[in-house]
């Protein structure tokens, strides 16, 4: 039909294709990125144009086209740089667009978006009504009254209505709080950030790595003062008209960075994580989208501020670049936090800084390849600190007997000590709970989650002793008692809530808190705990590994990690790699101005590399060779196919035929060796599978993987999109109606 206008449609579902539309008639003003309502198998959606034709592509049948069924013309518009990193993110992560459009604009926050909409439409409409009957009104009284009505439903003052010129008055451009009075609203602050020489030497690396358009990867020691350097670079961007973006990896680590970048950009500081209440992150993604008065920003946020309606970006940080808290693990697009950054930046043009006193192995290896530039920061910003490491082989202390449940007599004497000096202990044990599984010393049975085929954790409480599965959440009653044979059974291992209690038996003096997730229901508890323990009201912190996140205790002299043991025998490629910077970080909460401090280690494995780092200083470089050698990332991209179904058999039947799909697929490149550097030769594509991994089940359904590596060639891209199209028609061909989950790059 001549004069037709058709477009593509993103809607949030996972589909492997863009649908096609009509519209009725196009005036020139619907764009790519406007939302539109559409109609699809039965139900309505909102959805966002991806493109405009005047004719449909080759075989596909006008009459088989939808019309829209109207255009949200009043919601926001997705901008072109949003949308082509909505097709990046697809691409990389093997998933739809559609589901990176789900994330991103959620169904719930679509609905508030049209609520909102309407809502402004009404106010425009009556405002504009009462204007005229303002202008109409006969006496003083009615138009005073009517003047009262319009200064309550736009949000401003009587004396600021202007009749004459209606914008000033517009509830979508006043209604929003400004900050005139302020002094930092204008200009950033940046009197207080004063750097060392060292740091100015960094800074100077910094810019000239920026002018050179390469990423920095500041490799900074603890308290070297990476924040001051991120607070000098992000107000210089302001300063030029443009915005910043600061990612953190915790909510922890938001609040407390919220009160030092508060007095550096005042109100021009807004931040955005979970936590807050969905009306100010509402706020803050129109005031980022807007920019009302024009004023650069800076968004503080964890990896959910990443699809914020950015624009005019000129920098992003990315704080503790290590942190697998940037990982997404569900649902998909399952996203890397920090990778995506590195991809808006590119879109953006913006430059973009990574930070970590203990950097991932694959910003190292991106670093030795040129692509980023590594700045070194090893001077502590207060002075270099006096940090003992002392490792205590708990094989001997047990032995000699020279242990007290979970602590030795040398840590118990070190925390005395500490205690004597007035000054703190954090203790650190990366399981809560009180055991962490239970065990019948007669018949040996170990309770497991039905759902999820793990060990159950033993957790007491006021209502007395229960089994909690630390994955699904399910809470089983306990009577201590064994199900099979009626033994009393024995807890196995120790959990912060047993190490806690230990210490309170050990320091009746002390006072002694936990910190965890059993503990902490709530920010606001969280939050009370750190500031008690910061302002010297609590002596002895027994944690998880949120006590290892940036937190600046100056009373801090003694830090120490029970059971270490834990941290290196994970079923993981990267254990030595995750206990490494577990063990960095926690050791640099000691000691952070310039004291002196120790930090203890109880394992039974006391000559294990990791530990030999730390006592001896250096870098985790040391796991590179290794990663080489067996061929894993950063050397290969890695890919975790996840089989999900109710019946083990044909979960293993259709895992073995999805590889077979994948084989046949890939069978086009051809088998090829490729060169992984220092004289190790690997399989272009290597896959491993289907195996159970060591949680077997999960809510109810079996689990079977297949593990896939890929080399870093020309042809990566190619294979990947080969291998996702293998499973969608995998998918077709034998309408599997189980789950299946495609991880890249696996946390």
């Amino acid at each position: 039909m001549s004069g037709t206008t058709f477009i593509q449609v993103i809607l949030p579902l996972r589909l492997d294709w863009i649908p096609f539309y009509r519209l009725p008639q196009n005036d020139g003003s619907v764009r790519v990125g406007d939302k539109v309502k559409v109609e699809f198998s039965g139900r309505n959606y909102i959805g966002v144009i991806s493109g405009i034709f005047g004719q449909l592509p080759a075989g596909l049948e006008e009459s088989k086209v939808k019309d829209i069924l109207g255009i949200e013309d009043k919601m926001a518009r997705i901008r072109p740089e949003e949308l082509r990193l909505w097709m990046q993110i697809a691409d990389y992560y093997m998933c739809s667009i559609g589901e990176v459009f789900r994330t991103v604009c959620p169904a719930k926050k679509l609905d508030r978006e049209a609520i909102e909409q309407r809502k402004k439409q009404r106010i425009e409409l009556r405002a504009e009504k009462l204007r005229g009957m303002i202008e109409r009104a006969r006496t003083e009284n009615t138009r005073a009254r009517y003047k009262a009505e319009l200064a309550a439903i736009l949000g401003i003052p009587e004396s600021a209505i202007n009749l004459n010129n209606p914008e000033t008055n517009n509830p979508t451009t006043n209604n929003q709080e400004t900050n005139s009075n302020n002094p930092n609203t204008n200009t950033p602050n940046n009197s207080g950030i004063v750097l060392s020489g060292e740091q100015e030497r960094a800074y100077g690396e910094i810019c000239e790595a920026f002018r050179e358009k390469k990423a920095v990867l500041l490799d900074g020691v603890t308290g070297s003062g990476k924040t001051e350097i991120y607070m000098k670079l992000a107000a210089e961007v302001m300063d030029e008209g443009l915005n910043v973006l600061y990612l953190v990896p915790e909510i922890a680590l938001s609040r407390q960075l919220e009160q030092r970048l508060e007095k550096v950009f005042g109100e021009r500081l807004m931040v955005f994580h979970s936590h807050e209440t969905q009306a100010r992150r509402g706020r803050v993604a129109s005031l980022v989208a807007e920019r009302p008065d024009g004023k650069s920003y800076i968004v503080l946020g964890t990896r959910s501020a990443l699809f914020l309606p950015h624009h005019e970006l000129g920098l992003i940080i990315i704080d503790e670049e290590h942190d697998s808290s940037y990982k997404q693990d569900s649902p998909a697009p399952r996203y890397n936090g920090r990778d995506v950054a590195a991809m808006m930046a590119s879109i953006q043009g913006a430059s973009l800084i990574m930070g970590s006193a203990t950097p991932s192995l694959e910003s190292i290896y991106n670093c030795s390849t040129g692509r980023y530039k590594r700045v070194e920061l090893k001077e502590r910003y207060h002075g270099e600190s006096d940090v003992e490491v002392e490792i205590i082989d708990t094989r001997a202390e047990w032995r000699k007997r020279g242990m007290h449940g979970c602590f030795s007599r040398k840590l118990i004497a070190s925390i005395s000590e500490t205690l004597a000096e007035g000054r703190q202990a954090m203790i650190l044990r990366e399981r809560r709970s009180y055991s962490p599984a239970v065990h019948c010393p007669n018949c040996g049975d170990i309770p497991k989650c039905p759902r999820c085929n793990i060990s159950l954790s033993l957790h007491k409480g006021p209502s007395g002793e229960r089994l909690l599965c630390h994955h699904c959440g399910n809470s089983y009653a306990w009577d201590g008692k064994c199900k099979i044979c009626g033994t009393e059974m024995e807890g196995m291992g120790a959990g912060t809530q047993k190490v806690w209690e230990e210490a309170c038996e050990l320091f009746p003096e002390a006072r002694i808190a936990r910190l965890d997730s059993d503990v902490c229901r709530s920010s606001a508890e969280e939050e009370r705990i750190i500031r008690e323990f910061a302002e010297g009201n609590i002596d002895i912190l027994v944690g998880t590994r949120i006590l290892s996140k940036g937190f600046d205790f100056e009373g801090l002299g003694l830090v120490a990690v029970i059971q270490a043991d834990a941290l290196l025998a994970a079923q993981d490629f990267r254990a030595d790699e995750k206990a490494c910077q577990l063990l960095e970080q926690f050791k640099g909460r000691c000691a952070r101005r310039g004291g002196h401090g120790l930090f203890i280690i109880q394992c039974s494995k006391p000559d294990h590399p990791v530990l030999g780092l730390l006592q001896n200083g250096g870098s985790n470089d040391f796991l590179v060779p290794e990663r080489r050698q067996f061929g894993y990332p950063p050397y290969t991209r890695l890919i975790v196919l996840r089989l999900k179904d109710r019946f083990a058999d044909r979960a293993e039947r259709c895992a073995t035929a999805l590889i077979q799909y994948i084989y046949m697929a890939l069978g086009e490149l051809g088998e090829r060796e490729v060169d992984l550097g220092a004289g190790v030769r690997s399989r272009s594509v290597s896959i491993v599978g289907p195996y159970m991994p060591p949680r077997e089940t999960e809510d109810g359904k079996h689990i079977r993987e297949v593990r896939i590596s890929l080399a870093k060639t020309k042809e990566l891209v190619a294979e990947k999109r080969l291998i996702h199209n293998a499973i969608n028609e995998y998918i077709r061909k034998s309408r599997y109606d189980g789950e299946i989950i495609i991880d890249v790059d696996p946390a």
